[in-house]
């Protein structure tokens, strides 16, 4: 009678582009769990770093997991790079990839339509093109490559390019808001816990 009804998967990609609370709400539940992971602050900051900076690269779909990656290889916590992660979401996506994707296509001279529409359509068709070659090593069709390189070289590396910078820049800024205020955070408990009485018979 009480069970919760579970999620449909329109209602849950529904959520990932507006949470049901608001964005805001998303962001302070996201806050409240971050100070509240048990670990050293330096190590969370450093995971929420890794978490921002790998939302800067055109890695889609891996996000997650190179977060995670990032934060065990430079020390830090990997919960928190899954929280870091979020700096790209449906919301701010559009604003990175048009950034970094500029960036690094002054960086390196390419030239091109910087269009969102055009931006898509260079994603769909290397997907398309990826799919093609990936059953093209069971049905024996001709594997083709030309949208794929023409991908690369147009959208991938300047988007990886141009993205390190940026990326960077917010690994930082992140990770120097976090720290404090996971130790202010800590600092309050740790005060919290030596008011606190002790137990009977202790």
């Amino acid at each position: 009678m009480f069970k919760r009804k579970p999620r449909s998967y329109s209602q849950m990609a529904s959520d990932m582009v507006y949470p049901r609370g608001g964005w805001l709400r998303a962001a302070q539940y996201a806050l409240h769990r971050l100070r509240r992971l048990p670990d050293q602050p330096h190590r969370i900051g450093r995971g929420v770093a890794a978490g921002a900076l790998m939302s800067f690269t055109p890695l889609f779909g891996l996000h997650l997991v190179g977060s995670m990656a990032l934060a065990w290889g430079i020390g830090g916590n990997m919960l928190a790079s899954v929280i870091g992660s979020f700096v790209g979401n449906p919301v701010t996506i559009p604003i990175i990839a048009v950034t970094s994707l500029g960036l690094g296509r002054w960086m390196l001279g390419v030239e091109g339509s910087m269009a969102p529409a055009a931006i898509f359509e260079a994603f769909a068709a290397a997907g398309r093109q990826l799919a093609h070659n990936a059953l093209a090593a069971f049905d024996g069709r001709v594997a083709e490559w030309d949208r794929l390189a023409h991908f690369m070289e147009t959208i991938f590396l300047p988007y990886l390019v141009g993205g390190l910078g940026p990326g960077l820049l917010a690994a930082v800024a992140f990770h120097y808001m976090t720290v404090p205020l996971v130790s202010a955070y800590h600092a309050r408990r740790a005060a919290r816990l030596a008011r606190k009485p002790p137990p009977d018979g202790a």
